[in-house]
């Protein structure tokens, strides 16, 4: 049952969003609320990894460095260059912006179980991108946007340390020095995050109820756009590098879900409304688009084709 439940999460999203979109005043009150939400979000993820994670590191390293490198140029580039498109303002720009720079989301992980990619890989490298994109985020979001928008990246630095370091090594060091008790609520942590991401969610829609109404389709359109290119490259540029079918395909999760709440926070905190709401929408689109591809990888199961040297693991 709680897992049909976590299931649905782009069914809750867009339910939440909908009664956010005719009922503002049932969320707008809860604005302070979102960064909270988020280092919940962050300390449950924290709270589901262990330093073997962190080891496969150096098991993986060549599609893990592979897949970094795709996710912190391919990505932040991809929104850049589809808001030059589209003909954004610079809030949308920096919100789009945000929305590539940031880290995998945590929902690759379960994508790439259903499609029968490499899950030690996957956490591997959502742990990997998380801790990279403290540093990472700030400076590239600086050098794409910074001529056209104000971006505190010192700001923003101490915020992401405070928002996804402290809570995430929490969570770790929780889950390594308690694991008993914390195997006992694992189950019910993934239910905390969607619903965290939900309320997320409910509330910027509530905020930007006017410019969802009359800008809300193009950013859908860019957004779709965004997560498309960026799941095909992933996969794309595995595949040319000699990487397993298996590898290739969590890869593809990692470099095109995004962790589009943490640059839904961010853009509230440092910037404005109307910057968050690409990241609104990428966290509803990218949960649909995940499970339709992972959807279809499961009926193609990879098992069949030899593996990868070692050496491209």
């Amino acid at each position: 049952m709680l897992n049909r439940i976590i299931q649905l999460f782009p069914v809750w999203a867009i339910l939440f969003s909908v009664c956010a979109f005719y009922q503002p005043a049932l969320f707008t009150d809860l604005k302070a609320a979102i960064v909270p939400l988020l280092t919940i979000i962050m300390l449950a993820m924290g709270l589901t990894l262990t330093p073997a994670d962190f080891r496969h590191v150096v098991t993986y390293r060549h599609a893990l460095l592979l897949g970094t490198a795709l996710q912190f140029s391919v990505m932040p580039l991809l929104a850049l260059g589809i808001s030059l498109l589209f003909g954004f303002s610079p809030e949308l720009t920096v919100g789009m912006v945000l929305v590539g720079c940031v880290a995998g989301g945590t929902s690759s992980n379960v994508m790439t179980f259903l499609a029968g990619g490499n899950v030690a890989l996957s956490i591997s490298m959502t742990a990997t991108s998380t801790l990279l994109g403290v540093v990472l985020t700030p400076l590239l979001t600086g050098l794409l946007v910074g001529q056209s928008v104000d971006v505190p990246i010192t700001g923003m630095l101490l915020s992401l340390v405070k928002i996804v370091l402290v809570p995430v090594a929490i969570g770790v060091a929780l889950n390594a020095f308690l694991r008993r008790q914390v195997k006992a609520v694992e189950p019910v942590l993934p239910l905390v995050s969607m619903l965290s991401i939900v309320i997320i969610i409910a509330i910027v829609v509530a905020l930007n109820r006017d410019n969802l109404a009359s800008q809300g389709l193009v950013i859908a359109l860019a957004v779709i756009l965004h997560n498309s290119l960026g799941l095909g490259l992933g996969y794309g540029a595995c595949r040319l590098f000699g990487f397993d079918r298996r590898i290739s395909r969590t890869v593809a999760f990692e470099v095109g879900l995004q962790n589009s709440g943490l640059a839904t926070a961010l853009a509230m905190k440092f910037f404005t409304p109307i910057a968050a709401m690409p990241g609104t929408l990428f966290s509803v689109w990218h949960n649909i688009s995940g499970s339709i591809l992972a959807g279809i990888w499961s009926k193609r199961p990879p098992q069949d084709e030899p593996q990868a040297d070692p050496a491209y693991r």
